[in-house]
């Protein structure tokens, strides 16, 4: 990937090419040591997020499909259209796994299930992060996943909105600042009142 950024950055300068950035990518700068996660703000806006060395190696994907290919291999493919061959049979679409950078293989995954934590990928709650309560299932329609945050406040959204950080309340990746908890409009200025005061 490195190598790909060094090699395309001459054409970038033009501005003739578009690289289509997906949630959870990551940046490394090899002349600087530095490393970063795109990832959503409750804004619903990208943010990119500082990372350790050690954070870098990994990724993590949402299982869109699993099929069977030729000769009855069976193939995972993830929300970035990777491909993986034989994955472990546990796995099951809307999982998350998590993929080693370096190999291309999959070194664990986690059940998409209640009790596990999860961020919004899209939608009205985009970059809104909680745990899953329940999951309505709604044949010939969409299932809607009902989600509550840290601070106890609940909200739902449609099932492919939903991608899995973490097992249990404990997440896979750093999160970036305010932990995806959304305030309302009151709070925030609460919280501004409060930051001004503090620095005069």
């Amino acid at each position: 990937m490195l190598a790909s950024f060094q090699n395309l950055t001459p054409i970038m300068d033009t501005h003739l090419l578009f690289i289509p950035f997906l949630a959870f990518y990551v940046i490394s700068i090899e002349k600087t040591g530095e490393h970063f996660r795109l990832i959503y703000d409750v804004k619903g806006r990208f943010t990119v997020h500082r990372i350790t060395a050690e954070e870098a190696k990994y990724k993590l994907c949402k299982v869109k499909k699993i099929i069977i290919g030729t000769k009855g291999i069976p193939h995972l493919v993830t929300h970035d259209a990777r491909t993986i061959r034989y994955p472990d049979p546990l796995i099951k679409v809307n999982d998350t796994i998590r993929i080693d950078l370096d190999t291309g293989k999959i070194t664990d995954f986690i059940k998409f299930d209640t009790g596990n934590l999860c961020m919004v990928t899209g939608g009205a709650n985009l970059g809104r992060i909680g745990v899953i309560t329940n999951r309505e299932r709604h044949p010939g329609s969409f299932d809607v996943v009902h989600v509550k945050d840290s601070t106890g406040n609940s909200f739902a959204t449609r099932l492919s909105n939903i991608f899995v950080i973490g097992k249990g309340n404990k997440p896979w990746v750093s999160l970036p600042r305010g932990k995806g908890i959304r305030l309302t409009i009151a709070e925030e200025r609460d919280k501004r009142l409060a930051a001004k005061q503090g620095s005069s």
